[in-house]
């Protein structure tokens, strides 16, 4: 069965990013358990700043549990990417991504690469930036397993990111590699840009997939946009996916209206 998450960011350089709840995560967790959420999704600037939480404390007392952490904080903080022309920051973007996995290993939720993927450049031709994004996937799913958790990779479009832009594109980005534990996350906000069809995309990574992001087309709670969900939800089902839908939402017109907007498409796709 589908569960639902919400995000919250603790990363102040984020403010302005697509997070339904911001700084506070005692307030988000209050209001996703009252709406009957499953899950949060976490964004935060370190792995410190998940451990000085009381997030085991938070999650069980709002019978919550964690969906997954980002490691977007690494670009955004310290510009941190996995195709750095300069090793040593390539081998600190890495360890960057180490530590906020085993933070989230904690509570048994994978860790999310998103903008840390980096992108090819003058500098950094694209088979070379394919070469170090596969090389660091490998290490690091060889981590995720060890940590007894998978590694989330995402395909952006193509304003964010020239690496992989499509579901297809990813499951080409992870083919060679020897690791079974990296997955891809479906995020409906950027498939809406880059697929002819999400659905056949959804079908396409099939059991790939391992977390999806519930948007829509602008970015805003499902349902705000111009997404048609229902075959969407019919390719989720078609394939077994079992995750988490996750709202990577930005607050508009706030934070409980979108939370709100939500859980209410959420139920009308996977509740029905």
């Amino acid at each position: 069965m589908i569960k639902s998450a919400i995000t919250v960011s603790i990363v102040g350089q984020a403010r302005k990013g697509p997070f339904v709840f911001h700084d506070d995560v005692a307030h988000a967790c209050h209001i996703a358990s009252q709406l009957g959420f499953d899950a949060v999704e976490l964004f935060a600037p370190s792995a410190d700043a998940i451990r000085s939480l009381p997030l085991a404390d938070l999650l069980q007392r709002h019978n919550l549990r964690l969906a997954a952490v980002g490691t977007g904080a690494g670009m955004v903080v310290q510009k941190l990417q996995l195709c750095d022309p300069d090793s040593a920051r390539r081998q600190k973007a890495e360890h960057f991504i180490r530590d906020i996995m085993s933070a989230g290993a904690d509570y048994a939720a994978p860790a999310i690469i998103g903008s840390m993927q980096g992108k090819w450049d003058d500098v950094v031709d694209q088979p070379t930036a394919q070469g170090y994004l596969r090389d660091a996937l490998q290490r690091l799913g060889e981590h995720a397993e060890s940590l007894g958790t998978t590694l989330i990779y995402e395909p952006l479009n193509r304003y964010e990111t020239n690496m992989a832009n499509t579901m297809q594109q990813g499951v080409e980005l992870l083919r060679p590699l020897a690791t079974t534990s990296v997955k891809l996350l479906a995020d409906l906000f950027h498939m809406n840009i880059e697929e002819v069809s999400v659905a056949d995309a959804l079908q396409t990574a099939g059991a790939q997939i391992g977390h999806v992001h519930f948007v829509d087309s602008n970015r805003q709670a499902a349902g705000r946009g111009h997404i048609d969900f229902a075959p969407i939800a019919s390719a989720l089902a078609s394939i077994g996916y079992d995750g988490y839908a996750s709202a990577e939402a930005f607050p508009i017109p706030d934070s409980l209206t979108t939370a709100r907007q939500t859980i209410e498409t959420f139920r009308r796709c996977f509740r029905p």
